[in-house]
């Protein structure tokens, strides 16, 4: 994740908590991918503060630093090193193609060229490791095909050296639409206050957004006709509940809207305060988040440099 905005609910239902669940079925790497935020300008001090920020959120949700390696990408030198070897064999048109590139640059006056070169790095992030499997959502499908192409195109030009990440997921997070904008995912970078619950908002907060969510013109929940946005309210009560379809239908059929607002609020803030708890608990000791991140990049470290070694080996270039 990049440490840029604010970690919302859709963040975590749709990825975090997932991930906690997952994390020890595999030798897990979860990358706070700073060099990536760097693709637009960001002020310094405001960076290296989310980048902790973030770093706090992956452990106060349950990421268990004991058992998975949570890093700051910026500090495994792999990540640039490896982009740059697979810019080299990536053909510009790839680039072009991709639908994010084409939606950010068209809203730029000036395109810098890390913003297209952005799909590399990921590509670099997934195979620096010979990750044989990547849980991010549909969003993510084209990065995730294109790394699969440059990794093939590698292989093919210089010898099995890359493992092809699986595209398959294992597990299906919750897609968790704006608050204002229910046809719309809910984003980090969204500028208004009435779009997404932050992880971090306050319950008072929280409870002020979500009675300012957009619903439909019915007076009460229709599941045979309701809105995106009564949906959408629905769909986040239930990620967070895991109630059954049998039971939402049973507990909100024919609830007015301001009801619905209010036990939507009630489950969202009794799942968020625990995690801001640990939150506080853990970011009060800022050594312990640097220890976190030193000794995360250690672990990973040594597979980062056998990667790097193995695809200079393979392209010729020397190494001592």
């Amino acid at each position: 994740m990049q440490p840029t905005g604010n970690l919302h609910i859709g963040n975590y239902l749709g990825a975090l908590k997932n991930w906690t669940k997952i994390q020890y079925d595999y030798e897990s790497i979860f990358c706070i991918v700073d060099l990536h935020a760097i693709t637009v300008y960001q002020r310094p001090e405001e960076l290296r503060a989310k980048i902790l920020e973030i770093a706090g959120i992956f452990l106060a949700c349950g990421i268990d630093a004991r058992h998975s390696s949570v890093i700051a990408q910026s500090t495994v030198p792999g990540h640039a090193e490896l982009s740059w070897l697979l810019t080299c064999i990536t053909p510009i048109g790839w680039l072009e193609r991709m639908t994010q590139y084409k939606s950010k640059a068209a809203g730029q006056e000036t395109i810098l060229s890390g913003l297209m070169q952005y799909p590399v790095l990921m590509a670099a992030d997934i195979l620096l490791y010979q990750a044989s499997v990547v849980p991010v959502g549909d969003d993510q499908s084209q990065h995730l095909e294109l790394t699969r192409d440059i990794a093939q195109r590698f292989n093919s030009l210089y010898g099995e050296t890359f493992v092809m990440p699986e595209t398959k997921l294992p597990t299906v997070g919750a897609r968790v639409m704006g608050l204002d904008e229910p046809d719309k995912k809910m984003s980090k970078s969204a500028t208004g206050s009435a779009h997404a619950i932050a992880i971090l908002d306050e319950p008072t907060v929280i409870r002020k957004k979500l009675s300012r969510a957009t619903t439909d013109s019915n007076p009460h929940v229709d599941f045979e006709t309701m809105g995106l946005g009564v949906a959408n309210l629905l769909a986040i009560y239930q990620a967070f509940s895991e109630d059954s379809d049998e039971v939402m239908r049973n507990r909100f059929s024919g609830m007015r809207y301001g009801d619905l607002k209010k036990n939507v609020a009630d489950m969202v803030v009794a799942h968020l305060e625990p995690i801001q708890q640990r939150y506080r608990e853990i970011t009060a000791d800022p050594a312990y988040l640097a220890g976190v991140l030193a000794e995360g990049g250690r672990r990973v470290s040594p597979i980062a440099e056998d990667t790097v070694r193995l695809t200079k080996q393979r392209m010729g270039i020397y190494t001592a």
